[in-house]
Order: structure tokens, then sequence, then C-alpha cells
């Protein structure tokens, strides 16, 4: 007796919402979808990489530039911080150039050491702030000493014209020492030595 065969189903159609199956891929169309989808990541992920590479190599070469100019000077490169401008009162103007500090501190006294490359109404108004005016600064005169100049290197021996003046202050507010380079006639280079004594 032979065995019930099983009953045959009849092939149904697919749902209506189904989209028609899409003819196997062949192998020469595959390899090239994905060398493009390679290439593509590539690029995506690649160029951006490189370009942060570069960026960040010219950045460190520029920094390291920087650090062997002042460092040779005592300098740091840069504005000091608003707790010192405000301790030493040396209000530096807005859109200088070439600002750096450097700070000393003994238990006698505290010195801030600032340079900056300003305009004429940007020299005004910073002698202003600390309570001169630009009729006090004598012309010829440097009035940071040797010392001083010495710790962070400077060097006024440029052609000039030079002028400087001393702003006093009771204690413990600090005195300031200014000399200013007048080889631009449009933008001064000041010069400031900031000394408190507590």
């Amino acid at each position: 007796m032979n065995p019930p065969s099983s009953p045959s189903v009849p092939r149904q159609s697919p749902p209506p919402d189904e989209p028609p199956r899409q003819p196997a891929e062949d192998r020469k169309h595959m390899i090239r979808r994905r060398w493009i989808t390679a290439i593509i990541i590539v690029l995506l992920i690649g160029v951006p990489a490189g370009y942060l590479a570069i960026s960040a190599a010219q950045s460190r070469d520029s920094g390291r530039d920087k650090e062997k100019k002042y460092a040779a000077t005592g300098l740091t490169e840069g504005w000091p911080s608003k707790v010192q401008r405000r301790i030493y009162e040396v209000p530096i103007p807005g859109y200088s150039l070439k600002v750096a500090y450097y700070e000393t501190n003994n238990w006698r006294t505290s010195r801030l050491y600032v340079q900056f490359y300003t305009s004429n109404e940007g020299l005004d108004r910073f002698l202003q702030q600390i309570g001169a005016n630009s009729d006090e600064l004598e012309d010829g005169r440097i009035t940071i000493s040797e010392r001083d100049r010495k710790v962070v290197g400077w060097e006024f021996s440029g052609p000039g014209p030079w002028s400087g003046l001393i702003h006093d202050n009771p204690n413990p507010r600090p005195t300031q020492h200014v000399t200013v380079d007048r080889s631009n006639p449009q933008h001064p280079m000041v010069y400031v030595v900031s000394t408190a004594t507590p």
C-alpha cells in the first residue's frame, strides 16, 4: 500500500504591495559597486583626516617657532590674564598686536612686563586708563631700567624716536614705567613694567 502523497499547494502570487524581485546581481556589477563604495569611504574619511594632520603639523611648527622666539626673551606670547591686568593696572587696548608678557614675584616686589603694538588712539586710551596722558611722555627718555630690560631681553637700540614716563601710584597700587618706540609713527610699540610692592 502506497503512502498518501502530500497534497499539492497551489503556487501563490506575491501580495500586490510587494515590489517585484530584482534579478540577481552579476559578479562584475557587484565588484564595481564595492569599489565605488570603498572610494567614497576613503574620500569621506581619508581626506578630512589628512587635512587635519597637515593643519596640526603646521600649527605645531608655528607654535614651536613662536615659543623659541619668546623663550629667548623670557616673554610669553599672548595677553596676560584679566586678573594680572587688573592687579598691575595694565589695560592693554583692544586690537593690539605682538602682545607678550612676563611676571616675576618675590617677597618684596612683583612685576609684570608687557609689550604691545597699538595705534596712536590706543596709546592715548592706555595712558588715560592708567591715569596719565600723552603730554607726559618725555622725548628721548627710556624709563625702563637696565636690570628690567635684561630680565626680558628688551634692547632699546633702534632709531626710535623713543619717549617715556613713570606713573607713580601710592602703595599698594603699582607704579608703571612706560617706554614708547615710535619708529612707525602710526603704530607705536609700547613697553611697560608695572611694579607692585605689597
